[in-house]
């Protein structure tokens, strides 16, 4: 069982991707293992299985993205809103027993919390447009 909240695994998801984007050259397990002792982050399955999911399966997340952007290449959005993507993307591919309603509603309120207000618009768009195509069966990628 998980020790954190959702919403605080989720923050610190969030915040190991944005610190991710400015280690670029280093290997996520080590970018993991060295914030997780120097900020204190406590163990947490979730935390743990998000991270690494992401990474392991970026390239896949991020056509989901880039396919819904209309227009926006993934590379050029913002570190912080392409981080909060990319974890909501995960949710909706890879955790089944999350609703994707929840997911999105999560993915807004981070977006409120940390990113400017003209991205929440943004991410819920995109969102709901990757929420459509899953619900309409279009894909398998969901993952048991």
């Amino acid at each position: 069982m998980s020790v954190l909240k959702r919403r605080e695994a989720r923050e610190i998801v969030i915040g190991l991707l944005f610190e991710s984007e400015f280690r670029a050259d280093e290997d996520y397990v080590a970018i993991f293992a060295t914030s997780c002792e120097e900020r204190e982050i406590p163990s947490d399955p979730y935390v743990k299985n998000a991270y690494y999911t992401i990474f392991e399966n970026q390239e896949t997340i991020d056509e989901w993205i880039g396919r819904h952007a209309h227009g926006w290449k993934t590379n050029r959005m913002s570190k912080l809103s392409r981080s909060i993507l990319r974890l909501a993307v995960y949710e909706m591919l890879y955790e089944k027993e999350i609703p994707y309603s929840v997911t999105i509603n999560e993915a807004v309120e981070l977006t409120k919390k940390f990113d400017e207000d003209r991205a929440r618009a943004f991410v819920n768009g995109i969102l709901n447009s990757v929420k459509s195509e899953l619900e309409a069966g279009e894909t398998d990628e969901r993952k048991s």
